[in-house]
């Protein structure tokens, strides 16, 4: 069952025009990613920053198929599917839940477990891997 996140879209998630900037839909898919890997007790101060292991995204998609406004309540749904022993992939579906329900964006974005010290791919930890395999 993938994790689901929800927040509120902000004024400053949109444009000039009063819609969601196109870039946000993937800073939204980030904030989904991160609450996350929190939710499954991963450590965001040592994920992010205080281990040899860094996670880049290496390939990013979107699908943009309705506009959101700000004020609009949002669910973004978070699936992980491994692709190999140091990459996965990460599927999401941004729900708008404000009537009428629908889905507005899907993206995914590719991530890479990568040594900091070896400059070079490196296995995806335990701990990771477990939050990639949760149903």
């Amino acid at each position: 069952m993938p994790f689901t996140y929800e927040r509120t879209i902000r004024m400053a998630d949109t444009d000039a025009a009063g819609i969601m900037f196109f870039a946000n839909y993937l800073a939204l898919c980030h904030e989904a990613y991160e609450t996350s890997l929190a939710a499954a007790g991963i450590n965001m101060k040592e994920f992010f920053g205080g281990s040899d292991l860094i996670v880049p995204i290496s390939q990013s998609s979107a699908d943009y198929l309705r506009p959101l406004q700000c004020g609009e309540q949002v669910s973004i749904s978070v699936e992980p599917k491994a692709i190999s022993e140091n990459s996965f992939t990460i599927d999401y579906t941004i729900t708008r839940l404000t009537p009428p329900s629908k889905i507005a964006a899907r993206a995914q974005t590719t991530h890479v477990c990568t040594s900091r010290s070896q400059r070079g791919r490196a296995p995806i930890p335990s701990n990771l891997a477990d939050w990639i395999a949760q149903d």
